[in-house]
């Protein structure tokens, strides 16, 4: 068995399900799981948990994302992307100075629509399947934020942007506001995931550079350890009998640090557990059968 983590740079065209289907099958592995959809017209940071990693997915789908992406001025389409209909257009095209303006307004808390086309449910239905049978998908305004955002480069037609947020984001949505905002209609033209997480671009390999190597020796090398996805939480070093202990699920006792919602039980630096601090006691909640 392989336990860890791949970074995948996700190709254009291809639904992260495709991605992961290639991984399980590269690895002959059942237990394979994502940590982030990217939509398909979407390229980047695509991290792939193996084996007992999938109980770490929640870290890395709770945190930050960073993202490339470019705005096309003067279209609205359904889909917030280059690959809907056009429903609006206008003349405006905002200058460098405008959009340098506008900027502050969508950085910190912000009200966020989703856009219709997305994988939110409406009455137990995805947003985006109503959508395409032509019923009306209204989405409630919920809160993001955004850490940063950055204007890179800026033409007559376009701009392209950084931006850092939490997890929710659209970047869809983001797109089309910024238009908005600058008096005029726009869509995301290209759009790049370069953070997931702790998981980095640099940390990313190509899909086709894996489906290339088709040893599992060799594969081997691009597995990053489970913990990895966990580099924020609070780590805790246990040995002998309590390390036995836990790994059955057993609830031991501590005095080295006071309660925590979630800590990284590690026994000579292998994980064990993913536990609760309450009261002097370990309480293990995922356990890691590593074996």
């Amino acid at each position: 068995m392989v336990h860890g983590w791949v970074v995948v740079d996700k190709p254009l065209g291809m639904s992260s399900a495709m991605v992961v289907a290639k991984i399980r099958r590269l690895f002959k592995i059942k237990k394979v799981g994502h940590g982030g959809t990217l939509d398909p017209l979407a390229t980047g940071v695509l991290p792939i948990a193996l084996g007992e990693a999938t109980k770490t997915l929640s870290y890395v789908l709770n945190g930050r994302k960073a993202y490339r992406f470019e705005v096309k001025w003067g279209e609205a389409r359904t889909t917030d992307d280059r690959e809907g209909e056009v429903i609006a257009t206008s003349d405006k095209r905002p200058t460098e100075e405008e959009i340098q303006k506008v900027l502050p307004l969508f950085k910190g808390k912000i009200q966020q629509i989703p856009p219709p086309y997305s994988a939110l449910k409406i009455d137990g239905k995805r947003a985006y399947a109503l959508a395409r049978e032509g019923k009306e998908v209204v989405l409630e305004a919920r809160e993001v934020e955004i850490e940063s955002l950055t204007l890179l480069q800026a033409s007559y037609d376009s701009a392209l942007f950084e931006v850092t947020c939490s997890k929710g984001t659209y970047v869809r949505s983001l797109g089309r506001d910024l238009a908005i905002a600058l008096g005029t209609v726009g869509y995301i033209l290209s759009l790049r995931r370069l953070m997931a997480g702790p998981f980095q671009e640099k940390s990313a390999i190509l899909l086709d550079s894996l489906l290339e190597i088709g040893h599992n020796t060799e594969l081997k090398a691009y597995v990053l350890p489970l913990q990895d996805a966990l580099a924020d939480i609070l780590a805790l070093e246990i040995q002998g009998n309590d390390a036995e202990k836990l790994r059955q699920g057993q609830i031991i006792s501590t005095s080295h640090i006071s309660d925590e919602e979630v800590v990284l039980v590690l026994s000579d630096g292998n994980p064990q557990a993913l536990a609760k601090v309450r009261v002097g006691k370990i309480v293990p909640v995922r356990v890691f059968n590593l074996d």
